[in-house]
């Protein structure tokens, strides 16, 4: 994606989404799976996603396992109900705002 602020204000619902559908990851992890996802059209720095991933602990919506692997300590974050409740919330905004630029930019398909 060329445009990285269009995705940058939504990390929060891509980082809750993505621990919702596939469990518990480390940072380095969500990075990856969502280059994988996305075909390497989107590719998440870790200098944006340890903010969001640190933000979301501290309101609660993500719990932090910490495990040693090898001779390295990896923390796994993982979603919570609150954080599935604001996934929901999330992704409805984003539904929303998705709804609007189609109204905007293509009135006559819009629903």
């Amino acid at each position: 994606m060329s445009q990285p602020s269009l995705y940058r204000g939504n990390l929060t619902a891509i980082v809750l989404q993505l621990l919702e559908t596939d469990g518990r990851m480390y940072g380095y992890e969500i990075t990856q799976k969502v280059k994988d996802k996305t075909n390497g059209s989107l590719q998440i720095k870790e200098g944006a996603l340890y903010p969001i991933l640190h933000k979301l602990e501290a309101e609660n919506f993500l719990t932090v396992e910490v495990e040693k692997v090898g001779k390295r300590i990896r923390k796994y974050y993982k979603i919570t109900e609150a954080g599935e409740k604001e996934r929901i919330s999330q992704l409805a905004a984003l539904k929303e705002y998705m709804a609007t630029m189609e109204q905007l930019f293509n009135p006559k398909l819009s629903y």
